[in-house]
């Protein structure tokens, strides 16, 4: 039993939730957002709730019933505040710069980085060595973060490179005389 599933999603005020079969649409300060369920999972909407249930018992209804459930409320909250993830830059020289179009990395390689910002999503740079990247899909937020990481993930013996605010990395002790 899903301990996840069983509870429903509120809606928050000014956020406009539509559910048309399988879709889920959510309108609301940040953006419009849709999804399609599985086909094992109903979504309802009662009054100012969505409730998530199974159409049957069977394992993978009980797999995505949870899933589905996380996702319409990620969808919900995507739509009233958005999402945001930090990334930090660490080393000698290393820094970035944002304009409207792309996102400018010095990462110590001989040329300079050009990220191309996806539509949907915004990138800030406060600091030179910091980044800020939000917008209303979670996933969207998360796999650009990732793929600006994976640029120059940070190495183990001086910490060089781009990683997540609050990040731990281990790190390795260097070659003994």
């Amino acid at each position: 039993m899903s301990r996840v599933g069983k509870n429903p999603v509120p809606i928050p005020a000014g956020v406009t939730v539509d559910v048309a079969g399988q879709m889920v649409k959510a309108k609301g300060k940040k953006g419009e957002l849709s999804m399609r369920v599985a086909d094992e999972i109903a979504v309802a909407k009662e009054g100012s709730v969505v409730t998530v249930k199974m159409r049957e018992d069977t394992k993978r209804s009980r797999v995505l019933w949870g899933t589905s459930r996380a996702l319409v409320r990620n969808l919900i909250q995507g739509a009233h505040e958005g999402y945001t993830v930090n990334l930090e830059i660490e080393g000698v020289g290393y820094r970035a710069a944002a304009d409207a179009k792309a996102l400018k990395l010095q990462l110590g390689f001989s040329h300079e980085v050009l990220y191309p910002i996806p539509v949907g999503i915004a990138i800030k740079t406060p600091k030179p060595t910091e980044i800020e990247i939000s917008g209303a899909d979670r996933q969207r937020v998360g796999q650009v973060a990732a793929e600006i990481r994976g640029m120059r993930p940070p190495e183990p013996y001086k910490g060089k490179g781009i990683k997540y605010a609050g990040e731990h990395i281990l790190r390795k002790e260097g070659k003994k005389k």
